[in-house]
This record gives C-alpha cells, structure tokens and sequence, in this order.
C-alpha cells in the first residue's frame, strides 16, 4: 500500500521539443496528467534544449533544487545521447539529475564545446561514457549520472547492438560515480539482481514519456521517501534508501524478447540459441531483447543484499481496455477512466490501495474489477514486446465472479 510518506517520481521524460514526442506537451498539461496519474515529482526533461530550458527557468525555485508550477515540484532533468566508438560503436543513453538553474547553464556551456544542442530535446555528442561523466563530476558532485533503459538494444549500455557487457568497461574509472541504473520498461529489479556488477547501484524506474498521457507518464516509477530537497533525492539514490518502485510487466516493453519486426517473428531466448540467433524468415542476425542479454551477463555467484519491493502494473488505461474490448483512446475506456478518477482521486490508487469492496460499492464492473486486482498481483499475462513492438495484454481466462 502506498502512504502519505511515499513521494511517487517520474525523472525522466520529455518535452516536445525532443523527437518522436507530443506537440502538446508542457508544464501545465504534465502537472495536470501527473496528478490524474498520481505523481507528486517529476523531471522537468530536456534541459539542454535552449527553448525548453527558458520555460524551465520560469518555474519557480523552493531554494533546495525543487522548481514549481503552482503546487508541484520538478527536478531539473535531460537525457543525453552519446554515440562514439570504443572498441566498435557505441550509442548510449544517459539520464541526467541537476541541482540547480545555474549548474545546467554550466553544462551547457561545456556541451556547446562539443556540438549542438538546439535541433532537439535529447541532443547527441561524440562523447564516451567515461568522459563525459568526468567532465559532469568537474561541474558538479551533486549531478547524477543514470544510464537509461540499460538493457534496450539499441540504446542502453548492456544493449545487444551497441552496448557493453561490463558497466565498467563503459564508464572505466568513473564507475564509482555512478551510482543507479535505469531498469527500462523490459526489465525488473528481480531481472538485474542476476547481475553481480549491479550489485552496490540502485535500481530505479522512470517511464521515459513522451506524452503526457497517462499510459505513458508514470508508466514506471520510483517511490521515494516524502522530501522537498533535490539533495535529499539524491541521498537517496546514492544509499539506496528509497522505498521502491512501481514497474510495467518487461513483456510489455518493445524489447523483451527477439525477433524482427518487419517479418512479424518473436522468439524467447530458449528458441533464439536453437535458431543459432538467426531469423528463421529473411536469414539475417535477430534484434536479440532484453531477456536474452540479461540471460548472457547473469551471473551464479551475483548477490543483491538489498532487494526492494516493487510493483508490476499495467496502465488503467491498459486494463480497461482489456474489460471492455475497446482500444485504450476509445471513448467508453476514456468515459470509465473518468468515472474512476472522479471517485478515488488517481490512477495509482485505484491500481494499489483501493479496496475491492470499495469497487464493488461503486458499482464497477465485475470484469474490470477482477483484471484490477489481478494486476495489482502482477498477474495479467502479456504477449512479449519485441524489436520496436509494445507488448500486448491478454485477458487470458474469464474471470470468476468477485460477488
């Protein structure tokens, strides 16, 4: 159950600035939808963007590195895109936690050494891991450097295309300061406590939105102790004393398990090394998932004294499309999400805290009812993600009657 001392964040998301994102995305609509959703924190995004950066300024600051509109608070926030070789190409994702305004100017001032950062919200730079977290270490302790979504093909640091299988081959001797990994939408806690590297960072969750929708803002999140300090946060994450984290079902994400999207194929890993990683469609090397590298660079010996509980949840959105045969956007999903938020106040309560017998007296349907509280168990079976593709839930079996 989640408590009046929990502060739920979302530290890393977009603006509309960055590629692939909503035209609509702003403070105002983030506030809004990070309150349907449930959220007490989130990122601001995008900081290196110029445009983006002078409405961040226009929040306003608390003193302690928390910026407002209204009644909610940001932390400053941006990803990073390094692409450079190191042994072969690389292209990494980093996510970035900044104290103050006045810190992210002094990263701009480097970044513009190196390139630019003005054609959008997550700009990318010919920088190594190493170095790059060097130079953010010269700037500022207080910054934290997050690899993102570290198992993602493409993208992350154990990525099977671009990646490392060591944290530490990628950040050499920096790897100290770095002090958390991203899970991704692909992987859980459970997932990385098979690897012993991982074994003195924390794990955090963030949803890398790029909309404000609540399918996407919050998807994963982590769940913090009740503070209004950027240091405090940070604390946090470096002693690993958070409370936990609320993650998507890894079948869900787009790279879970391998295959090739264009010839609409997916495999487990279990299959993968029978086809000797082959396409068995058009003969060329799978887009090897999530699972599969976790699979690789696990280890027997790996042993996390630290295993925080987390949440696996899909979307309300998610749920009750599954309830009522209809697509996530339709208005009969969007007519009884309304309808939900208008009686128990936001989405993660109705996913975690609120009772059954509370859903009952609200006259919820017996269907939506029964697929809640088998989310709420993690227990909703999903059709695993692959090469690009979102997984996709399945009702399974009819659900008994609750009453």
């Amino acid at each position: 159950m989640l408590d009046e001392n929990s502060m739920l964040a979302d530290m890393h998301i977009h603006s509309k600035y960055s590629r692939a994102t909503s035209f609509n995305l702003s403070f105002e609509n983030l506030v809004k939808w990070a309150k349907i959703k449930g959220l007490n924190l989130l990122g601001t995004g995008d900081f290196t963007h110029p445009v983006w950066f002078e409405e961040i300024k226009q929040l306003k600051s608390n003193g302690k590195g928390f910026y407002y509109l209204g009644d909610f608070p940001f932390i400053i926030t941006g990803e990073i895109s390094l692409m450079y070789t190191q042994g072969q190409g690389r292209r990494i994702h980093l996510n970035l936690l900044l104290p103050s305004i006045e810190i992210a100017e002094k990263i701009h001032a480097y970044l513009d050494t190196k390139g630019r950062r003005d054609y959008d919200g997550r700009p990318i730079f010919k920088i190594s891991c190493e170095e790059f977290t060097k130079e953010m270490m010269v700037i500022s302790k207080d910054i934290e450097v997050i690899p993102a979504h570290i198992w993602t093909p493409w993208f992350g640091v154990f990525g099977s295309m671009s990646g490392f299988d060591s944290l530490k081959e990628a950040f050499g001797k920096q790897f100290e300061n770095v002090h958390a990994i991203e899970t991704g939408i692909s992987s859980t806690p459970k997932m990385n406590w098979k690897i012993k590297e991982l074994e003195n960072k924390s794990i955090v969750s963030f949803s890398d939105a790029h909309s404000f929708w609540p399918w996407r803002l919050g998807r994963e999140v982590t769940i913090f102790k009740k503070t209004n300090s950027y240091k405090e946060i940070i604390n946090q994450i470096r002693e690993n004393d958070f409370f936990g984290t609320i993650e998507t079902n890894p079948a869900y994400g787009k790279y879970h398990w391998d295959g090739h999207r264009n010839c609409n194929f997916s495999c487990s890993p279990k299959k993968t090394e029978e086809l000797n990683g082959v396409c068995p469609v058009c003969k060329k090397p799978l887009t090897l998932g999530v699972d599969y590298r976790i699979k690789q660079l696990s280890s027997i010996d790996s042993n996390h004294k630290i295993k925080k509980k987390y949440y696996e949840l899909l979307p309300l959105h998610e749920i009750i499309s599954l309830a009522v045969g209809n697509s996530m956007q339709s208005k009969k999903v969007w007519e009884i999400y309304n309808s939900l938020i208008k009686e128990f106040e936001n989405e993660f309560n109705i996913l975690i805290n609120v009772l059954r017998e509370d859903l009952v007296r609200f006259d919820v349907d017996s269907k939506l009812i029964g697929l809640i509280l088998k989310n709420r168990n993690g227990n909703i079976k999903v059709e695993p993600g692959y090469d690009g593709e979102y997984g996709v839930a399945q009702i399974g079996e009819e659900q008994e009657k609750l009453f």
